[in-house]
């Protein structure tokens, strides 16, 4: 799994911290989401399709490969 963010479409809803703490983070000074890690370990995958499937501004972008 690969993922990408597009901080222009983030609303800092923080959903994706949430229920990903390990892949997703916010900014402090405006809320936009920090990725934290764009290829997490398998375990990690339900919880970032979860986070992709929540986020209100479709901010998140999955992908295949490493």
């Amino acid at each position: 799994m690969k993922i990408t963010v597009d901080e222009e479409k983030c609303c800092g809803a923080g959903q994706c911290v949430m229920i990903a703490p390990e892949v997703f983070d916010q900014r402090d000074e405006d809320g936009i989401v920090v990725l934290l890690d764009a290829a997490p370990p398998a375990d990690r995958h339900e919880a970032v399709r979860e986070s992709a499937g929540v986020c209100p501004a479709a901010a998140i972008h999955l992908g295949e490969g490493a």
